[in-house]
């Protein structure tokens, strides 16, 4: 795809309409401890600064209609699609892995958190309390080595990036999860969790380094369906002669000169990654909790190794469901920085809208792999405009009016409403189908089209007039002044499109508005939003979003609104002057960088398009 420009200016934070967040206050389950040995031992806990959250008051009845529908995941684990059934009635423990904050997020990080995000969103929809935590990785290698390079202290350097995280998911719609723990603020919970899983005899001590013994672990591999044999070390595993197994992984590493360290019975260090994120899902979900979820990337080695840890610590571990997203790549290849393919979200959004960005995401079954181009991206702005366009002519059209106090609408946009309903809840509750929930958006939005255009004239000059400033042709081109539609001024004009533009005007000749124009107006366009709010797509307002897209538009295009304007006007001159090839040339001229003129008796005006160059290989798909 085409180059993204690497400097950037910060987007104004986009406001959305928030879902109140609920937070839990007490325990989620209990820990259990035993005396004894693993693999049979002792749970480990210490949670008592981070108890596991949940409410035990006030469950109450909302919800309880809509989580009878059954919910349908795919869980990795069983490699299977399970029907969604939480260890708590009406609560749902769910932990995201979050970024190793050491740089800007990239849209590999984009696709994770927004598929997360309307899985967050639609269990609350369902009426589940959900706790829901995404911790950031502060400490790690690679922060570490990025500090060195930039000469600053790894901490400060992966709270930056935190803070730009949380800006990204901001532009994104991702509403922020209950919690979102730091690796650098539970210390104790993960040298106790090493502890315990050091007194359980499943891992041991080497010069100052913690190494988990997968030996001692005989599921060791059931996620991913890898043997400890195939994992040679030096692939994703680091090589060490001092360990047992070559499998083996550190859950402490000893400190180096130059690092950040903390104290422990093993002396100065810091923590694995994987033991990070097992010993802070456990102080704030326990050590059962419903869903762990990340990228496919993760399941091995990272998920793989949390359940050996966990289950070392706590023979009870168990988590329910196991949930991974596909892989991204660009224009079909591997994103990596190397091949210069590698992109930032802040990167895309500085030319492409965050919401066009979210409808690409979503635009792909989480599962699937899904593909990066120009061309998905100019379809999904392009997508994002019709919606968006259609929608605030709706609430321009209905206006201040509450027409929804009024129930009776015809029976035939009921039944359209109906449909769009029914698609959106029995596509979500299948493994979270949102690529069908965008197609059947196409219905009602068309209805609101057609509606919209019951009011305008139906006379058949001004049909006739729409259809000659959309061919570059004026009043003037007929001679003699039409009084009917007869030859031989016609035959200037191309009879059969002519036709077919006069067919698809609706009611032509019968002088009525559809009956309840109005309240089926506004009865589309409520549920509409709400299934936008619950795929985060609802923007503040759809004016301010179609303001947005056209901004992103013009910067593609490397025009500015007055250059356009003065196109425009160059064009109607052109028209005038009867000189139809310089008027088509400044069209198709517009249209080749994305950019529609679009004719009307009132004048001309232009809209974000899909730039002609591309739209071939989007008919093509």
């Amino acid at each position: 795809m085409g180059t993204l420009l690497k400097s950037y200016k910060p987007l104004l934070p986009l406001r959305f309409i928030p879902i109140p967040n609920s937070v839990w206050t007490s325990r989620l389950t209990r820990v259990i401890f035993s005396k004894g040995k693993l693999c049979g031992g002792r749970c480990f806990s210490s949670v008592k600064q981070s108890p596991p959250l949940i409410d035990e008051k006030n469950s109450g009845g909302e919800g309880v209609e809509n989580r009878k529908a059954e919910l349908w995941l795919y869980n990795t684990m069983s490699r299977q699609k399970e029907v969604f059934k939480p260890k708590v009635d009406g609560r749902v423990g769910m932990y995201v892995c979050g970024v190793t904050a050491y740089d800007l997020s990239h849209i590999g990080h984009a696709r994770v958190y927004v598929y997360f995000d309307v899985l967050y969103r639609y269990l609350r929809h369902l009426g589940y309390e959900v706790n829901y935590v995404r911790n950031f990785t502060d400490v790690d290698d690679k922060i570490i080595a990025r500090a060195n390079e930039l000469g600053e202290d790894p901490i400060n350097l992966s709270r930056r990036y935190c803070q730009e995280f949380n800006v990204d998911m901001t532009y994104l719609h991702c509403l922020p999860p209950s919690v979102e723990p730091r690796v650098s603020d539970h210390m104790p919970q993960i040298i106790d969790m090493i502890k315990q899983i050091i007194d359980n005899d499943c891992a041991y001590v080497i010069e100052g380094d913690v190494y988990f013994s997968v030996d001692k672990f005989p599921d060791y591999g059931r996620l991913s369906g890898r043997k400890v044999e195939d994992n040679r070390a030096g692939e994703r595993v680091a090589v060490d002669s001092r360990k047992k197994n070559p499998a083996d992984f550190a859950l402490w590493k000893t400190a180096k000169k130059g690092e950040p360290f903390w104290d422990s019975p093993w002396g100065p260090g810091r923590p694995g990654w994987h033991i990070e994120c097992s010993a802070m899902s456990a102080a704030y979900l326990g050590y059962t909790f419903d869903i762990h979820g990340g990228g496919m990337d993760l399941v091995f080695p990272h998920h793989e190794n949390e359940i050996a840890q966990s289950c070392a610590a706590c023979k009870w571990s168990n988590i329910s469901y196991w949930i991974h997203n596909g892989f991204v790549t660009i224009d079909s290849e591997k994103m990596s920085k190397s091949l210069g393919n590698f992109f930032t979200i802040r990167q895309v959004i500085d030319i492409y809208h965050p919401l066009a960005l979210r409808v690409f995401l979503i635009g792909t079954h989480y599962r699937s792999p899904i593909n990066y181009s120009a061309v998905q991206l100019e379809s999904a702005s392009d997508r994002a405009f019709y919606i968006y366009q259609t929608l605030h002519d709706c609430q321009k059209a209905v206006g201040q009016d509450d027409m929804t106090k009024k129930d009776s609408v015809p029976p035939h946009i009921l039944d359209c409403i109906n449909k769009f309903y029914n698609d959106f809840l029995t596509s979500m509750l299948d493994d979270l189908h949102t690529p069908v929930v965008l197609a059947a958006l196409s219905d009602p939005l068309k209805t609101i089209n057609d509606l919209l255009h019951t009011h305008k004239s139906t006379n058949v000059w001004d049909v006739l007039g729409n259809y000659l400033m959309g061919h570059d042709l004026l009043w003037s081109d007929i001679e003699p002044e039409p009084k009917e539609l007869e030859p031989p001024w016609i035959l200037k004009i191309d009879m059969f499109r002519l036709k077919t533009k006069l067919m698809q005007n609706r009611g032509w000749g019968a002088g009525k508005k559809q009956e309840l124009r109005l309240e089926s107006l506004a009865a589309l366009e409520k549920v509409i939003r709400e299934v936008l709010m619950i795929l985060g797509l609802m923007p503040a307002s759809y004016s301010e979003a179609l303001l947005q897209l056209r901004e992103k538009a013009l910067k593609r295009s490397n025009l500015t609104e007055d250059q356009i304007l003065q196109k425009i006007e160059k064009r109607n001159m052109a028209r005038k002057n009867k000189e139809y090839e310089k008027s088509d040339a400044i069209r198709k001229d517009l249209a080749a960088v994305g950019i529609t003129l679009m004719d009307s008796p009132d004048g001309t005006t232009w809209r974000p398009s899909i730039p002609l160059a591309l739209q071939e290989q989007v008919a093509a798909t």
